[in-house]
């Protein structure tokens, strides 16, 4: 029978958000229902309410969540109900040709559920990244839903299941930052300060946090930043040479997605250098450079896609790191709010003034 939620819609391109009652159904083969417990407020949800994304409206917004498994589905054996889990953007499927090369973490078929969540008059909602946890309780697919240690409270938690994840494996994963690396990071929000934290546990020798923005230059020393550059007065792409000898970093994320921060990202490296982009540009966005640059200066360029992470891998490895205090979720929780606030944070998030602001529900 299906369950009545409050859930937070996206109706239209660019109107604001909704708190609507939807309807969840039971879970069918494959599929759990989860009782969301928290959820932060993600750039990609702004997309969606924008219609950056696509034009599958209405939308059910929300998808860097944690919390219980209230019912299973037939054919599932490895969740229960009580079972605490983050919610997964990617599930690989196991059969298409990248799972059977070897690279699950680029699964070309990620599974979601296949019931649709609605409206109380039965339109069908899109769930944003197949997940849509602005809400009471959603629907996912089993593989979604990646079992954790309880301990850790769901505020922080469930924010591995997006951004923290995206930044950390930029780092670890896509870029290879190994023992006594030199890396820049260009944006200093979520994703950045979650790749400065990644860098540092991987053993980076220098860590430089790359903004326009001191409150967030302040903040990047918190995850692990040795030093900051306040690109709005200094040329970063000079400033990150002489901070490492005149030769450029190892590895330098972009977070933040545009030409002009990829071409600095671009020069910044050392000559082989890798540059990874994790920031999420507008579609409209397009890059020159010279092929003469491109071809003296070596090295690698890398699109980082949710971190080049294995959720079922992952997501339990960074939640004991942070049980440890190796990794500081809490620090990316600026406030809690309640689900009608969500289009405020919105708004927040715009002027820079938060890492995540968190629903909690």
């Amino acid at each position: 029978m299906p369950h009545e939620v409050r859930a937070v819609v996206a109706a239209k391109r660019g109107a604001p958000v909704e708190l609507q009652t939807i309807l969840v159904p039971d879970p069918g083969p494959g599929e759990v229902l989860v009782s969301v417990q928290a959820c932060g407020v993600c750039h990609t949800d702004l997309h969606y309410r924008d219609g950056a994304i696509n034009d599958a409206f209405p939308f059910l917004l929300g998808h860097e969540a944690a919390g219980t498994v209230d019912a299973v589905g037939p054919g599932v054996t490895d969740l229960a109900p009580g079972d605490y889990v983050v919610l997964a953007w990617r599930a690989p499927c196991g059969n298409c040709r990248s799972c059977r090369r070897g690279r699950p973490w680029y699964c070309f078929d990620s599974r979601n559920a296949t019931q649709p969540m609605t409206l109380l008059d039965g339109a069908p909602l899109t769930p944003a990244l197949g997940i849509g946890a602005f809400a009471e309780k959603t629907l996912v697919a089993a593989g979604q839903a990646v079992k954790v240690d309880p301990a850790a409270r769901p505020e922080a938690a469930g924010l591995i299941g997006c951004g923290v994840m995206a930044g950390y494996g930029a780092a670890v994963h896509t870029g290879g930052v190994g023992s006594g690396d030199t890396v820049a990071v260009i944006g200093c929000g979520g994703v950045g300060n979650a790749a400065i934290a990644g860098a540092s546990i991987a053993g980076a020798r220098r860590v430089i946090a790359i903004d326009i923005d001191e409150r967030k230059l302040d903040g990047a020393t918190r995850f692990g930043a040795t030093d900051t550059v306040n690109s709005r007065g200094a040329d970063p792409v000079e400033a990150v040479r002489d901070l490492t000898g005149g030769h450029g970093a190892d590895v330098v994320i972009d977070a933040v997605g545009r030409p002009e921060t990829y071409r600095q990202g671009f020069y910044m490296r050392d000559l082989a250098g890798t540059l990874v982009q994790v920031g999420v540009p507008d579609p409209e966005m397009k890059i020159e450079l010279p092929l003469i640059d491109l071809f003296g200066r070596g090295g690698a360029l890398k699109s980082s896609w949710y971190g080049d992470c294995l959720p079922r891998r992952d997501f339990p490895v960074l939640i004991d790191r942070y049980l440890s205090g190796r990794l500081d979720l809490d620090g990316f929780v600026t406030e809690t709010i309640g689900l009608d606030e969500v289009e405020s944070a919105f708004d927040k998030m715009r002027d820079g003034r938060v890492l995540r602001s968190v629903v909690v529900l």
